[in-house]
This record gives structure tokens, sequence and C-alpha cells, in this order.
């Protein structure tokens, strides 16, 4: 999705952001953005070795 987004676009929302909300709330939002991506990084971790355990199960046939 995110894919085609170059330095340039970034810019332009960096931008459009600045404009929305100012640059008083900048550093508050990008804390909680950092925050949800941290509590999803966290959580994406601890599903991914319960998937490679149950792989590692034998199978009964």
């Amino acid at each position: 999705m995110f894919q085609n987004v170059g330095i340039p676009g970034l810019i332009i929302i960096l931008i459009i952001t600045l404009i929305i909300f100012g640059p008083s709330k900048l550093p508050e939002i990008g804390r909680a953005v950092g925050n949800t991506l941290k509590e999803f990084k966290n959580s994406t971790k601890d599903l991914v070795p319960s998937a490679e355990q149950e792989e590692k199960k034998p199978k009964n046939m």
C-alpha cells in the first residue's frame, strides 16, 4: 500500500499534518503512533512463537 510513497510524498504528508494539527500537537501524535506500533510489534511476537510451536508438534495420522 505504501510502497510507492517516496521522500517527496512523506514531505507532503508532513506538511499537511503540520497544517491540520499544528506544531504543538506533533510530538503527542508521534508518541501515540510509536506506542501503537510498539504494542503491535509485541503482540505479533507473541503470536509467532505459538505458531512455530504448533508446526513442531507431531501430527497424528
